[in-house]
């Protein structure tokens, strides 16, 4: 049975600025969830590319591992169980065959073990002023499922950067019963300054959740700028922590009953119904001509 103590954790998100080169990605990752673990964090979360930041789909597969053979992937796991927390890694780049990959967040439990897997849904394709274009169709193939998963204090929604733009998805994770919902990220810089704060916060006030957001920040190796901006969020609204462009470590305490409050007082997620739409065409018609008297 779960009492009000094991509803209660800290959290802590890593902010990173990941590079083209895995093993120095990787120690800085490290340094920072060590840095977490120190704090108290029963949970740490790294945002989205991980162990790299890379734009053109040759690289990216030539990098990335099939999970059995993922140096990454294993050298994580090691870390959480030293350290004996849960570590819910944004994403790695996973090999599916020669032509494709997954972009995939693991969770990591406190004994090394895989607890759960989930593939980005949505592939960011578009062509942004100014010459920048992402293609991430061309080298990730998308996700097939939503993803909950139960930690001792919470149950946890699994989505990916991109995804946040689909409040479907999120609606959807805690009608299943999330009162945590991960965003791990690298928005670009310019989408970020648009719409970053308050997506994430459209996310948690629509859900009744608490919204753990790592991301990417700054200028990378790779010429891409991201916005950083990690964020913790809770059900109502309120911005509990946010970091801000540079690598770094922020930190909140959870209280899950917050979540049930907020549900309590907009209980938004049991009035949905279906409806149909009503285009009113005749509106958009030309007025007929007015004969002369």
């Amino acid at each position: 049975m779960t009492t009000p103590q094991d509803r209660r954790f800290r959290a802590a998100l890593v902010q990173l600025r990941s590079g083209r080169t895995i093993a120095a990605n990787l120690d800085s990752a490290e340094a920072l969830i060590r840095r977490a673990a120190e704090g108290g964090a029963d949970y740490i979360q790294t945002p989205e590319n991980t162990a790299l930041m890379e734009l053109a789909p040759e690289l990216v597969l030539a990098a990335a591992a099939t999970e059995a053979e993922h140096a990454p992937l294993e050298r994580l796991r090691a870390l959480s169980a030293e350290l004996g927390v849960w570590l819910h890694i944004g994403s790695l780049a996973v090999r599916l065959d020669e032509a494709r990959a997954v972009n995939r967040s693991y969770l990591i439990d406190p004994e090394g073990k895989i607890a759960a897997r989930y593939d980005k849904l949505h592939m960011f394709d578009v062509d942004l002023a100014g010459g920048e274009s992402y293609r991430e169709s061309r080298y990730y193939a998308r996700g097939g499922k939503a993803v909950l998963a139960d930690l001792p204090f919470g149950r946890l929604g699994f989505s990916i950067c991109y995804d946040l733009r689909f409040p479907q998805l999120y609606r959807a994770l805690a009608t299943a019963g999330a009162d945590v919902i991960a965003i791990p990220s690298a928005f670009t810089r310019q989408t970020g300054e648009a719409h970053w704060r308050v997506l994430v916060r459209a996310r948690a006030i629509e859900t009744g959740a608490f919204v753990l957001a790592a991301t990417q920040g700054g200028m990378h190796e790779n010429g891409r700028a991201t916005y950083g901006h990690s964020m913790i969020v809770a059900p109502w609204g309120e911005v509990l922590a946010e970091a801000g462009e540079d690598p770094g470590v922020i930190f909140a305490d959870i209280d899950l009953a917050a979540s049930a409050e907020a549900r309590a007082r907009i209980p938004a997620l049991k009035h949905g119904c279906d409806f149909e739409i009503e285009i009113a065409t005749e509106a958009c018609e030309k007025p007929a001509k007015r004969e002369a008297s």
